[in-house]
């Protein structure tokens, strides 16, 4: 109880304080391409339960069709206004709806979409026993993975093999520590990275 509401009163004070900036993004977002301001793509929630993850669009309309991943600089399907979102992590801003809605916690294993979940073991699937996240030990250690992407020759097999095991095991690692201190730690520790980046 005292998480959710915790997620609830930090959500709506920061979507109260980023409005005017949410603005000023949905108009740069539809003046430089077609396709609406939100992009909402099915992720697997809370004991498996799919639900649709807001984000500020950043790449050409429909541009998920030709694969789900991203690579960083090379990918030609993202704007030079989703370049500059995708930068700040200002894409994601939009999820404390998510939050707000009970889709999500701010703190928690990040939500995949369900074609990575259908590889995940018995024992990797603990990660949907809790709420999913905005952010978590997996987002602070892997927040430039696009460009690590980019870099490799098979970004689809480098994620599955290298990076999704390794994120899984971080979001392992929080829910055996979670309470609200760890959420306020990482809540912490993602807006220092942000600032930083």
């Amino acid at each position: 109880m005292a998480k959710r509401i915790f997620d609830i009163v930090v959500s709506s004070i920061i979507l109260l304080c980023f409005l005017p900036f949410g603005i000023l993004i949905a108009l740069m977002i539809l003046l430089e391409s077609r396709g609406g301001i939100f992009y909402v793509q099915e992720r697997i929630g809370l004991h498996g339960v799919p639900f649709g993850l807001f984000k500020f669009r950043t790449m050409r309309k429909n541009a998920d069709r030709e694969g789900k991943l991203t690579v960083g600089m090379k990918d030609s399907r993202i704007t030079k206004v989703g370049y500059f979102l995708r930068r700040f992590k200002l894409d994601e801003f939009p999820q404390f709806l998510n939050v707000l809605l009970g889709d999500m916690s701010i703190v928690g294993p990040r939500p995949e979409v369900e074609e990575y979940v259908k590889l995940y073991t018995e024992e990797q699937r603990r990660v949907l026993d809790v709420r999913p996240g905005i952010t978590d030990y997996a987002s602070l250690e892997y927040f430039d993975e696009n460009a690590l992407l980019g870099k490799s020759d098979n970004p689809q097999r480098t994620y599955i093999e290298e990076i999704m095991p390794k994120k899984i095991a971080l979001n392992q690692r929080y829910i055996d520590r979670s309470g609200l201190r760890e959420d306020v730690k990482l809540l912490f520790l993602t807006a220092k990275k942000m600032i930083g980046a």
